[in-house]
C-alpha cells in the first residue's frame, strides 16, 4: 500500500475521515482498526486525556518535534497517523529499517524547497528511529534545528540511550505505556462491533471470558490482541445457528503462549533486572522470584542474572550476612556449570536467601566515601612505619621503623597510626552479624582515639 494511503496530507477540513472503501479488508485486523481520531484512540490517557499537552497540540495543529517510545503495540504509529490527518503540514514518512541517507536528503531537500516557495511546513515521521546510526541521525539535526522539518520519531528503545542527544534535546519525549486489560477489552469489543473495518460483518458471539483471556495474555499489546481475535474468528466454524461462538477454549488456542515483552538490550531488559535487584534489596522474595521468572522465561543469560545477584549480595546484604556473598558466588558457578533449565534452581535459592537476609550497605557506602576522598582531597602519604622495609636500605630511610606487629598485642590488636590522618568511612550497622562487628570496631576506635590524644600532648 502506498504511503499516501496510510498518511494522507489533509486539506480543509483536516478532520475529514477516510471512507470505509479506502480501507482494504485484506489487511490484518490490527491494521484496519487503527484509530482514525483521538476519540478512537485507546489508552495513553496520561498524555492524551482532554487538557493534556500533547492532545492540545494535536488538536490545535501545533505539534513540534516529538519522539514517541514504548513497547510494541502501544499506538506509536497510530498516533503519528492521527497527527497526519490533523495537520495542514506536508506529512512524509521514512523507516529506520528501510530508509537510507539518500532517502533522508531527498525528503529534507523537498521540505526546504516547500517551506521557501509555499511557506508550508513538513512533518517527517521516522518509524524505528533507533535503527538509524549516529551519522544518519546527524543528517536530520540541521533541519530540525532550523525548523525546516518537524520530526516525529517512534521507537521501542529508550531515546535517551538510542537517539542522539542533540535530537533528544530538541524534541519532546512522550512515553507510551502498555495498554491495560480494560483498554484492550474495549478495543476488542469495538472490533467485533465495527462492520466497516472490523469483524462486525460476521455473526460472532464472544464470551466475556474469552475476550478477557485475549486481553490479559496480549501483555498490553493492541496488535497482538486484535490479531489473536481475528485468528479466532477466521478459524472457528459457525454453529448450527450460523453464529461463530468464540469460547474461552477457542481464545486459548488462538493466542497460545504469550511472548513476554523483553528485549535483550532495551528498556525491558534493564527495567526488569532493576526491579529484580530492588525487590531483593527490599526484602520481598515473592516479587524477586517473579522478576527472576520473567527473565528465565525470556531466555536471559543466566550469568547476567548471577552477576547481579553477586553485586546485590555485596552491596545490599553485605556484612549483615557475609554468607550471602559466598552463596551468590556459588550460584554463579553453578549457573555457569549447568546452564538452563537447571540453573533456575541455584539462582532461585540465592535470590530467596538475599531477599530474606539481614541488610546492610555499609561496605558499599564506605568504599564510595573513601573513593570520593581520594578523588577530591590531597593524597595522603604512607606513614613511615607502614612502608615497605624488606630491602636493605629501607631502615636508613626510616621505613618500617616503629611498626608494631598486631599479633604481638593483646587480643591481636595494637593501637598505632595506620593512615597519618583522622578519617572515618566505615559506619557499621546493628543488622545481623554486623552488630558484633560494630562492637569490635567501636572498641578499637576508642583505642585509636586515645593514641591520638596521647600523641597530641
Amino acid at each position: 500500500m502506498a504511503r499516501d494511503d496510510l498518511f494522507p496530507a489533509p486539506v480543509d477540513p483536516p478532520e475529514d475521515r477516510p471512507s470505509p472503501e479506502a480501507i482494504p479488508h485484506r489487511q490484518p485486523l490490527a491494521a484496519r482498526m487503527r484509530p482514525l481520531s483521538l476519540d478512537d484512540y485507546a489508552g495513553q490517557s496520561h498524555i492524551l486525556a482532554p487538557g493534556q499537552l500533547l492532545r492540545r497540540a494535536i488538536e490545535a495543529d501545533r505539534v513540534q518535534s516529538v519522539i514517541f517510545y514504548g513497547p510494541p503495540g502501544t499506538g506509536k504509529t497510530s498516533l503519528a497517523q492521527i497527527i497526519a490527518r490533523q495537520t495542514r503540514s506536508q506529512f512524509e514518512r521514512l523507516s529506520g529499517v528501510e530508509s537510507n541517507v539518500a532517502d533522508m536528503r531527498r525528503v529534507l531537500s523537498a521540505a526546504a524547497n516547500r517551506l521557501e516557495n509555499t511557506g508550508r511546513a513538513t512533518i517527517l515521521f521516522i518509524d524505528e528511529i533507533h535503527r538509524f546510526n549516529k551519522a544518519q541521525q546527524d543528517v536530520l539535526l540541521p533541519d530540525v534545528e532550523s525548523g525546516v522539518i518537524k520530526l516525529i520519531g517512534a521507537t521501542t528503545h529508550n531515546p535517551f540511550f538510542f537517539v542522539n542527544s542533540p535530537l533528544v534535546s530538541r524534541s519532546q519525549i512522550f512515553e507510551l505505556r502498555p495498554l491495560t486489560a480494560e483498554d484492550l477489552m474495549r478495543l476488542l469489543q469495538c472490533a467485533l462491533a465495527d462492520s466497516e473495518r472490523g469483524l462486525g460483518h460476521l455473526r460472532i458471539r464472544a464470551e466475556e471470558a474469552a475476550l478477557r483471556h485475549l486481553a490479559v495474555l496480549s501483555d498490553g499489546d493492541a496488535r497482538k490482541a486484535l490479531n489473536s481475535l481475528e485468528i479466532a474468528a477466521l478459524t472457528t466454524e459457525p454453529g448450527p445457528d450460523g453464529v461463530l461462538h468464540l469460547t474461552l477454549e477457542v481464545a486459548e488456542q488462538s493466542i497460545q503462549k504469550k511472548a513476554v515483552v523483553y528485549d535483550g538490550d532495551g528498556d525491558a531488559h534493564y527495567d526488569t533486572i532493576s526491579a529484580f535487584i530492588k525487590s531483593m534489596r527490599g526484602s520481598d522474595p515473592d516479587a524477586a522470584l517473579y522478576w527472576l521468572a520473567k527473565m528465565i522465561h525470556a531466555g536471559e543469560d543466566p550469568r547476567f542474572i548471577a552477576r547481579r545477584i553477586v553485586i546485590c549480595a555485596a552491596e545490599d546484604v553485605g556484612l549483615a550476612d557475609p554468607m550471602a556473598l559466598v552463596l551468590a558466588n556459588a550460584a554463579l558457578a553453578a549457573a555457569e556449570f549447568v546452564g538452563w533449565p537447571e540453573a533456575r534452581i541455584p539462582l532461585a535459592e540465592a535470590t530467596i536467601y538475599l531477599a530474606t537476609a539481614n541488610k546492610s550497605n555499609s561496605a558499599y557506602r564506605a568504599i564510595d566515601a573513601a573513593l570520593e576522598d581520594v578523588r577530591s582531597g590531597r593524597t595522603l602519604p604512607v606513614p613511615a612505619p607502614l612502608r615497605d622495609a624488606s630491602y636493605q636500605a629501607a631502615a636508613q630511610l626510616g621505613h618500617g621503623v616503629g611498626y608494631q606487629y598486631a599479633h604481638d598485642g593483646r587480643d591481636h590488636f595494637v593501637a598505632q597510626d595506620y593512615l597519618g590522618a583522622e578519617r572515618r568511612y566505615y559506619e557499621p550497622t546493628e543488622q545481623g552479624v554486623e552488630k558484633k562487628i560494630k562492637e569490635r570496631v567501636e572498641k578499637w576506635r576508642a583505642e585509636f582515639a586515645r593514641l591520638r590524644r596521647d600523641e597530641s600532648k
